[in-house]
């Protein structure tokens, strides 16, 4: 999962791109003294809470120069469990309303933080991935598309990311013995992790935390991504096997040639022993709280009827966050006592998962103290009705595909996928509602763009650790994904224009 907001360097780089932490703080101060710029105003609001168009008028902030400093000392702590008033509307810890703040969001986070480290702790995911590649491995074509399937549906359902980064040592003599190069490895772990996080589904990290700074629920819009899901995944392995049957063919028309070594290291690889009954039984539970968790949150009366007020049935549950992470909590106890860790290990690998995880949950309650800034000065309305009149009568599709450009750079500039939902989705999802567009497109078309990015951008440690440890150059590994690239962003805005239609 690759939401630890570090970022990573070319070996030997001395200027490394700051933390996401650092970036957010940067980008509170801004927003802090932007308050005292930008003129607050406020728009009415129906019944549901959204801001009704054209409704925009200018009104007075409260508080002087020392009470915005509260707010700026404060926003971390409103960030977290800040109660919106609702007569004032101003965020406060102590205030009476309802809670504003991402306090549940974040033991989420931590939530299955503790759930992903107990399960890889176990050993099963890695022993079941490794099985598969052995089992594979005189079936090149059929080895690269599995393994990509299987990382991809990882990608999608629970953010697989930096975990991939333990496979390479298994991977890369697997595909040079069957007398593939090491860029096809590389592509294989890389864009078959990277095209599912793309194309998240429930991928609580992406998907989930910008569905809730949206305020919607999870299962919103699951069908057109998962619609992307199945598409991307399919053209991106049939992109790698592309290159992988050209260079087996040729192998002068590898990007990355072959090292001293390469064949004494095929001839290395090992099978991996087999897979006990206590790691199927873990896998197996693994399987049934994902599925549990998908059939949780999908709205199933909207789904099966397409109304969008369709009254939901009766055995829908309707989860949300605070269930979810009581579910993760749960199955991180339920799988420690399947694998048999003891009361010890288990508590140890609990608690070691939520610290792992600290990183990606502080940048989303940093990124929501920004939010409170803007509310509490009156400035997110302004910032809203400067754009409206751009939106307002805009089309649909081209809506969908705008948001889509819009959040390249801003994936760019905001390593945390976290980070950059709870910041971007306040503002872009009313900007949805004005457009007559739903706000689960908005959810897409922004994870998509942050998807995109983080299959290139050389401040992840997904990509960077990646050609490392694969020893292929940076440089080559671009000049391999480009053309990728550009087919998946024609797809996407395929894809979010049609979503935007059909809302």
């Amino acid at each position: 999962m690759d939401e630890s907001g570090q970022s990573a360097s070319p070996v030997g780089a001395k200027v490394r791109f700051p933390s996401a932490l650092t970036v957010l703080v940067v980008v509170t101060l801004v927003v802090w003294g932007l308050t005292f710029v930008i003129p607050s105003g406020s728009y009415r609001r129906g019944a549901a809470g959204k801001p009704l168009q054209g409704t925009y008028h200018r009104e007075a902030a409260p508080g002087d120069f020392v009470h915005r400093l509260g707010d700026l000392f404060l926003s971390p702590v409103n960030g977290l469990y800040g109660i919106r008033d609702g007569r004032t509307g101003q965020v406060a810890p102590d205030a009476v309303g309802a809670l504003y703040g991402s306090a549940g969001v974040f033991l989420f986070v931590l939530a299955i933080g503790a759930f992903i480290t107990v399960v890889f702790a176990t050993g099963a995911l890695d022993r079941g991935i490794e099985r598969l590649a052995h089992r594979l491995r005189e079936r090149g074509a059929l080895l690269i598309a599995g393994v990509m399937t299987v990382f991809s549906l990882l990608g999608t359902v629970e953010g697989f990311a930096e975990e991939t980064l333990g496979f390479y040592g298994l991977i890369v003599p697997l595909m040079l013995a069957l007398g593939y190069d090491r860029m096809v490895a590389t592509g294989t772990i890389i864009l078959g992790a990277g095209v599912g996080v793309l194309a998240s589904t429930v991928n609580p990290f992406a998907t989930g935390v910008a569905s809730s700074a949206a305020d919607i629920s999870l299962g919103d819009g699951i069908g057109l991504r998962f619609a992307m899901w199945v598409v991307l995944t399919a053209v991106t392995v049939g992109y790698v096997l592309r290159y992988a049957h050209k260079v087996r063919t040729d192998p002068g028309r590898s990007l990355v040639g072959f090292l001293p070594g390469d064949r004494e290291l095929a001839a290395e690889a090992q099978a991996p022993p087999e897979l006990t009954g206590l790691q199927k039984g873990v896998l197996g539970l693994v399987a049934a709280v994902f599925a549990f968790m998908i059939f949780s949150v999908i709205p199933w009366a909207s789904a099966l009827t397409g109304k969008a007020d369709a009254t939901p049935y009766g055995w829908e549950l309707g989860w949300s966050f605070a269930q979810l992470a009581a579910l993760f909590l749960v199955a991180a106890v339920l799988v420690g006592i399947v694998a048999r860790l003891g009361e010890q290990r288990l508590s140890e690998r609990i608690v070691q998962g939520a610290g792992d995880f600290i990183a990606p949950a502080l940048t989303i309650v940093l990124a929501r103290g920004v939010t409170v800034i803007m509310n509490n000065a009156r400035i997110t309305d302004t910032v809203l009705h400067s754009i409206e009149g751009a939106v307002s009568g805009t089309p649909a599709a081209l809506f969908g595909i705008v948001v889509y450009i819009v959040n390249l750079p801003l994936a760019f500039l905001i390593p945390s996928t976290s980070g950059h939902a709870t910041l971007a989705m306040p503002i872009l999802a009313p900007l949805a509602d004005f457009a007559g567009v739903a706000r689960s497109v908005v959810v897409t078309a922004w994870q998509a763009a942050s998807g995109v990015m983080n299959l290139w951008v050389p401040t992840t440690a997904v990509i960077m650790g990646g050609v490392a440890l694969a020893k292929v150059g940076y440089d080559r590994y671009l000049r391999f994904v480009w053309p990728l690239l550009l087919l998946l962003s024609v797809l996407i805005c395929g894809f979010v224009a049609l979503g935007a239609l059909m809302s």
